[in-house]
């Protein structure tokens, strides 16, 4: 997951501080997740992008 978002975000040309604000979540939780320090669970709803 981690070097996947990471790929996906450089793909979007989106900062971290982007995503974050696009997920709901703080910065410093996207560094985490790219950096492999935090495994996220994702809701359903986040999955299916309702």
């Amino acid at each position: 997951m981690k070097n996947r978002l990471k790929v996906l975000r450089a793909e979007r040309d989106w900062s971290q501080a982007e995503l974050a604000g696009r997920l709901d979540v703080s910065r410093q939780a996207v560094n985490a997740i790219e950096t492999g320090k935090y495994g996220p669970s994702l809701q359903p709803s986040a999955v299916s992008g309702s």
